[in-house]
């Protein structure tokens, strides 16, 4: 399937078009509400950093300023919601992990440089540059707003009032009275500052997003960070392929081979006896057959989770339409994907895994009457529901059958989420990107 994006059409400066008059409002959103939160993060930061620092030495400043830290953040949140807002999208932030609260976790803490971005953003850029951008904005409007009305509201000023066209000889110059000349000067510098205000308001705008950017966003640490999360999380998906590996060895090695070499051995001493003694090979023939129904029980339960053929040939719907066939639980298949339809290898194979393991548990542990799985997918996601009306108290606990699906999960980058509250229903929810 082909997607059109439209191609995103360039900015235009004319003054006579709307777009330029309304972006006005949104500049001026940004700039002026940005004031009073930079008012605000000055006065809290500041007051808090003083505090820390003066009673650091009796050690009570060092929650202060972890404190004063924890506020910095905050008000970078506030920051950077007005930018997304103003913006649109922005690039991410990484912080590192919070440390308990004991003496070392709070130092530890402190050694966070995006805190000090915050704390540094709050203090002295953002006020000094809020304030001087919020004195600019409001002068500006006053000036023009007041230019082109001036002809109104200079007949309740004093009769004896000199007017700056006055003092300029403007009066003079035209040859019109003292208020006549005001009221067209007025009039022609509020004009010339209401064409100006768009690039003004937006100069500002722009400026404060930049520096708010710079500090307040580290695309490269977020980078690094997601980068050493999905080296972590695939390290543990290979380990976790290898001990099934193992287990799977083990178990085969320990059960059906055991069963089939003593299925062998019956069959043979059954066709010793079976001339000579036709009872004693029946009896050795019914001991086989049960052999091979516990060998090939014992393989199913060691293949479950392993991708099938019918994944491979079919895809993930009549996969998953199979496994609702051979549950023990009535299950029922719905959702927008397909019969042929296929996505990444990777995200089937993980997502049959969920979907088997999650009807395995549903029919050993759930009590369940019905089930029912919803498979969707969109341009971006695949997302699975299992639902089964069983008593509840699922849990990812270590030890418990849903255990090994986060792991199995992070390899494709995908989320789970469990509500199984005591009595039920149960809910198993997973998001995996394509």
């Amino acid at each position: 399937m082909t997607h059109t994006v439209a191609p995103i059409a360039p900015k235009s400066w004319l003054i006579t078009r709307p777009a330029t008059w309304r972006q006005i409002g949104s500049d001026l959103a940004y700039i002026l509400p940005g004031f009073f939160v930079s008012l605000a993060s000055f006065t809290a930061l500041v007051t808090l950093f003083t505090l820390g620092i003066s009673t650091l030495v009796i050690w009570v400043g060092l929650p202060v300023l972890v404190a004063c830290l924890a506020a910095a953040r905050w008000f970078a949140d506030v920051n950077r919601a007005a930018l997304r807002r103003w913006a649109g999208d922005i690039p991410p932030v990484h912080y590192r992990q919070p440390h308990k609260y004991s003496i070392s976790g709070m130092f530890k803490n402190l050694a966070d440089p995006q805190l000090w971005k915050d704390f540094i953003h709050g203090v002295l850029v953002s006020f000094a540059y809020r304030t001087a951008s919020f004195s600019i904005s409001l002068s500006i409007l006053a000036a023009a707003f007041g230019g082109v009305t001036q002809w109104f509201w200079m007949r309740f000023l004093p009769a004896d009032n000199t007017t700056l066209a006055e003092l300029i000889g403007l009066d003079t110059f035209l040859g019109v009275s003292p208020n006549t000349a005001e009221s067209i000067f007025g009039l022609v510098y509020g004009v010339v500052l209401l064409v100006l205000l768009p690039f003004i308001t937006r100069g500002l705008a722009v400026a404060d997003a930049a520096t708010s950017r710079a500090l307040l966003t580290n695309e490269t640490a977020a980078l690094r960070a997601r980068s050493a999360e999905l080296a972590a999380s695939r390290a543990q998906v290979v380990s976790e392929e290898a001990n099934t590996l193992r287990k799977i060895e083990r178990d085969l090695h320990d059960g059906p081979q055991q069963r089939l070499i003593r299925l062998q051995m019956d069959v043979e001493a059954a066709q010793r006896h079976l001339v000579k003694n036709p009872a004693a090979a029946r009896e050795l023939m019914d001991g086989a057959l049960e052999q091979s129904r516990e060998a090939l029980a014992e393989l199913r339960q060691l293949s479950r989770g392993i991708a099938p053929p019918l994944l491979a040939d079919r895809g993930l719907r009549a996969a998953t339409e199979s496994l609702a066939a051979r549950s023990t639980v009535p299950v029922v298949v719905t959702g927008n994907l397909g019969h042929g339809h296929r996505i990444a290898e990777g995200a089937e194979n993980a997502a049959y895994f969920v979907l088997s393991e999650g009807l395995a548990n549903i029919s050993k542990h759930s009590g369940a009457t019905s089930a029912s799985i919803m498979v969707q997918t969109s341009p971006g996601e695949l997302f699975i529901e299992v639902l089964d009306d069983g008593r509840g108290g699922a849990h990812l606990g270590k030890g418990h059958g849903l255990s090994g699906l986060l792991d199995r999960l992070a390899g494709v980058d995908g989320s789970l989420e469990i509500t199984s509250p005591n009595g039920g229903p149960t809910a198993l929810r997973v998001n995996i990107p394509l």
